[in-house]
């Protein structure tokens, strides 16, 4: 949640600040705001004598980023020295007087800050006791009035951040500026920020892609991590100021990822990016001649496969992680999926399980709990990731990478279908490595990994042929919407329900077929299309075909998304169709069909579909 930039070096601090809120309003946009912490302007303050006030300069805003870069056109702050902020809004609605950076009551501090401050009622408290003055309702503010209490005390800027940080508890990344320096100051606590080592100066982001117009060198930092920026150094400290060596790393995304690359949305743009992130994510990793999948950063876990697992994930991943589960189930080994959150607050016995935790992020708030749970309880833990060096990547025991490349848009796609491709990949490395198949066995292995060689070819079919947008208009207007499926198919439900509403703002719902009966039918009329999920010609797609048949005869609209094996086209209004594929990879050729009915229905509706309202990318807070 929310978005921190900061910029120290040679150059105009204020075109970075708004150049990096542009790569991360994904992650907030609420509101948003700038402080510059050296240079003038005609619009700065002076004091009684006219002479320039050394005040922090600030700009801020609630809404979208437009609207802060319409305030910048009227008053332009100046400096080498700054921190932005985009907000996603935990304490306080939306508003100019909530919105990041925050100040002391002189304006000579600013902060920002993604997190929550769990101690803030009583820290505020404190500092109105003592006469401080406040002018939002966020927590984040109580930050800089530490701050400026410190400095008071006679403390210098670095040492007066540090004693205020030490005042904290919550999750936290926060970057503060103070008048007088030409310095930016940070530090995280369960939440993500990153330096970024550059030629002409240092940066501070949420996400890589903040700065990766101006470097692609950059540094992790680790929870309790403070750091220093000039124009000519950076250091990073541990929390009793000792020197911390870092390791400077390159990441291999390109800038161009980032854009929209002619789409108008960047939605459309990563659904259509799915061939070429299946291929990257399979690039290197299958031997189809030798029956075998090859991770090579997992060679330490193979060596011992796991005889069961548990997966925790949140939201999206949740359902990848409900797919990835009854994969294992099918290979022989016992596996179940977890809500995160739930996991993180009762957990289940683990025995000697691997705790496998899907986060696209490796931010998740949720996430990370339950994998600190498990470890706390000395069990294995694996991330499976699109972001190397996030936190869950460095802190679980393993990680693979999906290689899904950067995600911009805040419903996920191609990192949806690039997770189910790698829990694929998963389960044949585990289950090979665990047990000596027979000869069938090792046949089946090739067929399920041949198959997974033909999605991207297939994906691309389903892009390019799709009618999804004439089923769209023709159910716009409906008054809910029902996505059933069985088997590999109920996660794919889950997941084409989450999508919908999350950016049409409709009613809809996700359920196993079955479940219609109990519950569900009471509320299917006419103007409740159901969308069902029905491949091959196996008892399982009867027996969905069965639960298609309830719902014509209360007169629901059937769109059908099948590879035409079975009659439910008899049954059905609309045809969504898919290429006939092996069992466990049609899931993913209905779940492209899913997003475009979805983008589609959203976009007719003109919603606001790479930044729905109330969402964010990266949720980092619990």
């Amino acid at each position: 949640m929310c978005g921190i930039i900061g910029y120290v070096g040679r150059r105009d601090a204020l075109d970075v600040l708004v150049g990096g809120l542009n790569q991360l309003e994904y992650r907030g946009y609420d509101s948003a705001g700038v402080a510059l912490a050296n240079g003038a302007d005609e619009g700065a303050g002076s004091d009684a004598d006219g002479a320039a006030t050394v005040d922090v300069d600030v700009v801020k805003r609630a809404g979208e980023l437009s609207a802060l870069e319409a305030a910048l056109e009227e008053r332009r702050p100046s400096g080498t020295t700054g921190i932005g902020h985009t907000r996603w809004s935990t304490h306080g609605p939306p508003t100019d007087a909530n919105a990041h950076p925050h100040t002391d009551e002189d304006g000579r501090v600013a902060v920002v800050h993604n997190g929550i401050i769990e101690n803030y009622d009583r820290l505020k408290d404190e500092l109105l006791a003592e006469g401080h003055r406040f002018e939002s309702d966020t927590d984040t503010e109580v930050v800089p009035h530490l701050i400026e209490r410190e400095l008071e005390a006679g403390a210098p800027p670095e040492t007066a951040v540090r004693r205020a940080l030490e005042q904290l508890s919550g999750s936290y990344a926060i970057a503060a500026v103070v008048a007088g320096t030409d310095a930016v100051y940070a530090a995280r606590n369960d939440s993500p920020l990153v330096l970024g080592i550059g030629e002409d100066g240092y940066y501070l982001g949420s996400d890589v892609p903040a700065f990766l117009e101006h470097t692609a060198r950059v540094v992790y930092l680790e929870d309790g991590e403070f750091v220093r920026l000039t124009p000519d150094s950076w250091t990073v400290t541990s929390p009793d100021g000792n020197p911390v060596e870092k390791q400077i790393d390159t990441v291999d995304w390109d800038l161009e990822d980032t854009g929209k690359s002619g789409y108008d949305h960047y939605m459309l743009k990563e659904i259509n990016e799915q061939p070429h992130a299946l291929r990257q994510c399979l690039s290197g990793r299958v031997d189809e001649l030798e029956g075998r999948v090859e991770l090579a950063e997992l060679d330490a876990l193979l060596q011992d496969p796991p005889e069961a697992v548990q997966f925790v994930a949140c939201g999206t991943s949740y359902h990848a992680a409900l797919y990835g589960a009854r994969r294992f189930r099918d290979r022989g080994i016992p596996a179940q999926a977890f809500v995160a959150s739930e996991y993180a607050t009762e957990a289940p016995p683990t025995g000697d399980r691997l705790v496998i935790g899907v986060t696209q992020s490796g931010e998740t708030a949720d996430t990370l709990s339950a994998l600190r749970e498990a470890q706390s309880r000395g069990v294995e833990t694996l991330a499976v990731t699109n972001v190397v060096g996030s936190t869950a990547a460095r802190e679980c025991d393993h990680a693979m990478y999906i290689r899904a490349g950067p995600e911009i848009g805040v419903a996920a796609t191609k990192t949806f279908s690039s997770q189910l491709v790698a829990l694929n990949l998963l389960v044949e490395a585990v289950a090979n490595g665990s047990r000596s198949g027979d000869r069938a066995q090792s046949d089946r292995v090739r067929e399920r990994l041949a198959a997974l060689r033909e999605l991207p070819g297939q994906v691309q079919q389903i892009l390019d042929e799709s009618n999804a947008v004439d089923v769209a208009r023709t159910y716009l207007d409906s008054s809910g919407y029902f996505f059933i499926g069985r088997g590999y198919n109920y996660p794919v439900a889950l997941e084409g329900a989450l999508k919908f509403k999350e950016i049409t703002y409709e009613h809809a719902e996700g359920f196993p077929a079955g479940e219609l009966k109990h519950g569900t039918l009471a509320l299917v009329t006419a103007d409740t299309p159901v969308i069902a999920v029905v491949t091959g010609d196996d008892e399982i797609a009867r027996k969905t075909v069965g639960n298609v048949k309830e719902v014509e005869a209360r007169d629901a609209p059937v769109i059908a998304v099948t590879d035409g094996r079975s009659d439910v086209e008899r049954y059905a209004d609309e045809v969504l169709e898919i290429p006939e594929a092996h069992p466990v990879t049609m899931p993913l050729l209905a779940n492209t069909q899913l997003q475009l009915v979805a983008y589609h229905v959203a976009n007719e509706l003109g919603r606001s579909i790479d930044k729905p309202r109330n969402l964010a990318k990266s949720v980092t807070v619990e």
